[in-house]
């Protein structure tokens, strides 16, 4: 004979005490005033989202070519009908940074005052955003299987790792701000020169 099994009895819920069934205090309800937000979340985003945003790669897009730019600008200065260079220049300025600058015929100062400033800013540019991926596919270009040496080693994972980590995620996220620095150093370069 098949013994039926009874159902445990319900058990019952204990009411809320009092003080969790009154609504909060309006002091608690308030939001906080505007000097006293926390808005690490909101700073947190925009530190991992700027890498990917367009005004990020109109940056890098201006670092790239405003020095071939400003070397093409200096015979065209010297030879070409007066203020080309100078148009040329601050559309540049305008399309890929934003600036509007007033016109003016002085091409000529801009393109070879800033001449030390955009091979600088090429140079930090290039190098920074090829650390990314050369650090990102860090085993594609490491021969061997000794990583003792090597940082994060001796194991094959924390060398990639670290490399990935720092090299790679690491230069991803400074250089749109790194960018954004010396693109502002070359805006009032150009504001100062072209206006």
């Amino acid at each position: 004979m098949a013994t039926v099994r009874k159902p445990p009895p319900p058990r019952l819920r204990k009411p809320p005490s009092p003080e969790l069934r009154k609504p909060p205090s309006p002091e608690l309800r308030k939001p906080p005033p505007p000097g006293l937000r926390d808005d690490t979340a909101v700073r947190a985003w925009r530190l991992v989202r700027e890498p990917f945003t367009a005004d990020t790669w109109r940056r890098v897009a201006y670092a790239l070519l405003a020095l071939p730019l400003g070397l093409l600008c200096i015979p065209l200065a010297l030879l070409g009908p007066g203020g080309t260079a100078g148009r040329w220049q601050r559309a540049l300025v305008r399309r890929f940074l934003g600036a509007e600058l007033p016109g003016s015929a002085r091409g000529l100062a801009h393109a070879v005052l800033a001449t030390p400033v955009n091979l600088l800013v090429l140079a930090v540019t290039a190098y920074g955003w090829s650390v990314v991926p050369m650090n990102l596919g860090w085993p594609l270009r490491v021969s061997g299987s000794d990583y003792a040496d090597s940082w994060g080693g001796p194991t094959f994972a924390g060398a990639w790792a670290f490399h990935a980590i720092v090299g790679g995620i690491g230069f991803l996220l400074l250089m749109p701000w790194l960018g954004r620095a010396m693109a502002a150093v070359q805006v009032r370069l150009a504001a100062a020169l072209l206006s």
